[in-house]
């Protein structure tokens, strides 16, 4: 498995992601009550911005991230007195059917196979698990500076229909933050961030 972030890890968290990540909790945590019973799996984990922030309000939590780069980061934070687990692959490599709470801050857009996802999701989770997806709106490609990457964002209501044939209720998908990036020289692009919840039937 290449490690597409090795050279970016050690500076991965800027004041720009940890910004963008503090959003995206807040949103959340707007949106979901956690429970103290819960256990959680974050997709695309990285470095931990996303989920040191959400372990505190729930049991314990899983970090998948296929980069050994942005887990060994992860490692760094750790006190060795969280209830956690580390999964350096996909999120296939989870089979436990114990999740209560699936979240993903910007990492599905780097998913191949959506509905192979979901569905393996619907295995692993709990009844009544959430779900909870922050990405991008569909784009030109700009956001990645035109590499290639499985998604250029999302339409909301294609990906509403692919959580529903999975087994999930849709119960938001809204507009929560607008990113301001330069990724052509001279000129400003704005990303809408959606942020969708679902619920396991």
């Amino acid at each position: 498995m290449i490690d597409s972030f090795a050279s970016r890890a050690a500076e991965w968290d800027s004041p720009e992601k940890v910004n963008m990540t503090g959003i995206f909790v807040r949103e959340l945590l707007q949106h979901v009550e956690l429970k103290k019973n819960w256990k959680g799996l974050e997709i695309g984990a990285g470095t931990g911005l996303v989920g040191l922030q959400v372990l505190s309000g729930i049991n314990s939590l899983v970090f998948e991230d296929t980069s050994q780069s942005m887990l060994e980061v992860l490692k760094g934070k750790l006190t060795e007195n969280e209830l956690i687990e580390i999964v350096h692959g996909e999120v296939f490599d989870y089979e436990k059917q114990d999740i209560d709470l699936v979240f993903s801050c910007m990492a599905f857009h780097h998913i191949p196979d959506i509905d192979k996802t979901l569905s393996h999701l619907a295995k692993i989770t709990t009844q009544n698990a959430t779900i909870v997806v922050g990405d991008i709106r569909t784009e030109d490609g700009s956001f990645h500076r035109f590499e290639p990457i499985p998604h250029q964002g999302f339409d909301t209501e294609q990906l509403s229909a692919q959580f529903k044939m999975a087994g999930f209720d849709v119960l938001s998908a809204h507009t929560y933050n607008v990113l301001s990036r330069e990724r052509i020289k001279g000129k400003m692009n704005d990303y809408e961030q959606f942020m969708l919840i679902a619920r396991k039937c």
